[in-house]
């Protein structure tokens, strides 16, 4: 199991990095004990953040579409599986984090509706299983 969120410790050996992902692997951007990727990104300090940049060689305008871009990165690995958060999917923020470990209240509520999945959410989708391999 690789979670992408873990992968920028200024390491080029961590095992969370996509170029050190194993085939016989399953890749996340992140899980249901993580942030989603958008609060993960706010969150994160500058010198983290210039370390993803560098990385997934992103400029800084492609912030708002993290999201898209780690999504991106596990498609593109060798991990045999690969799962996207629907809040990573839709581009959701901290808001609709699903769990916060050791935290037993407001947490496992979150739901999304179809009102907000859109026909260029499976398009996305569907082009990076093409370019990758992955249909």
């Amino acid at each position: 199991m690789r979670i992408l969120h873990f992968a920028f410790s200024g390491s080029v050996s961590n095992l969370y990095l996509p170029h050190n992902f194993e085939a016989n692997t399953v890749a996340y951007t992140g899980t249901h004990d993580n942030n989603t990727s958008q609060g993960w990104w706010v969150e994160l300090d500058e010198t983290t953040r210039h370390q993803v940049r560098d990385y997934l060689s992103l400029r800084s305008d492609d912030d708002a579409q993290i999201q898209w871009k780690l999504i991106e990165a596990c498609c593109s690995s060798v991990a045999a599986t690969v799962i996207y958060p629907m809040q990573d999917v839709l581009g959701l923020g901290a808001e609709s984090r699903m769990n916060l470990p050791g935290v037993g209240a407001g947490y496992w509520a979150w739901r999304f509706s179809w009102e907000q999945v859109h026909e260029c959410h499976a398009t996305r989708l569907a082009k990076l299983g093409q370019k990758f391999g992955r249909t």
